[in-house]
């Protein structure tokens, strides 16, 4: 009799639910509550936490450390764990703060797992809508409000003529290369919306968003999204065309051909 095996990574997908839980349950209580937010940019701009934020994350970290001790974090709010194996969690307890502290619901939690340098797991929680979008090894799926989950697949569009394009915001290109590279685009596309964080990559996944362009971007904003998009059959990568797991200036594309397109104007006008 043949054992059935376990697939790849399932133990470690299972756990990203459950930390997708305890997550959920420490922000909460704060969403649409009256909060105090600190500002870590200080003189230098407005870069927020809350102690959604910070609770959500000390969640996540004791668990992982009672579950993987052996495991490394890379988180947005704490230092970072070196970890004695392969296996890094990347984590961003509120992913879309500005929205949070707004009491919009376009924010969400990404737990990424790397496994050397290759993110092999994705979860984006959105704990007030109940929606959740996860990936491993290939295989994504998403969670409505209702509960139902369908497999994520991106949708064909053939041209940025055709294209529904986003951006959180117009004021993460910082430089005029990057401003113009992405006026050159918005030029050029169907529609242009602004707002979402992570939770418009998920909506990309699911395929109603064609291309989405940012900058300034850490690993712990992108890591968890990567396996969604791909296992959805997008394409993520830098302008450049390079992996976008350690963050930067990224482009996200349902359609491959879409991707490639924008990546012409930005080298051409950053």
């Amino acid at each position: 009799m043949t054992r059935a095996r376990t697939p790849p990574y399932q133990a470690h997908l299972d756990f990203a639910h459950t930390l997708a839980d305890l997550a959920g349950k420490a922000i909460r209580p704060h969403f649409r509550k009256p909060l105090s937010v600190h500002n870590k940019a200080g003189k230098h701009g407005f870069d927020p936490v809350t102690a959604a934020d910070r609770a959500a994350e000390r969640a996540i970290r004791k668990a992982i450390a009672a579950r993987f001790p052996q495991h490394g974090i890379i988180g947005e709010e704490f230092a970072s764990v070196a970890g004695a194996g392969r296996y890094k969690w990347v984590v961003d307890p509120i992913d879309g703060t500005r929205a949070f502290i707004m009491g919009a619901p376009l924010w969400g939690t990404l737990i990424g797992l790397l496994d050397g340098d290759e993110p092999v797991l994705g979860l984006m929680d959105q704990p007030f809508t109940g929606e959740r979008f996860w990936s491993a090894r290939g295989k994504a799926r998403g969670r409505a409000p209702d509960g139902r989950v369908r497999p994520l697949k991106t949708r064909a569009c053939a041209a940025l003529a055709d294209a529904t394009l986003t951006t959180t915001h117009p004021d993460l290109f910082t430089t005029p290369g990057e401003a113009a590279a992405f006026a050159q685009l918005k030029s050029r596309a169907r529609m242009t919306r602004y707002g979402g964080d992570c939770y418009g990559y998920c909506l990309l996944a699911a395929g109603f968003i064609d291309v989405i362009v940012e900058a300034g971007l850490k690993a712990y904003d992108v890591v968890a999204l990567i396996p969604i998009i791909e296992s959805a059959g997008g394409t993520i990568t830098t302008w450049d065309g390079a992996p976008a797991t350690q963050g930067g200036r990224i482009i996200a594309a349902g359609d491959a051909r879409v991707h490639k397109e924008a990546i012409a104007v930005l080298k051409a006008v950053a």
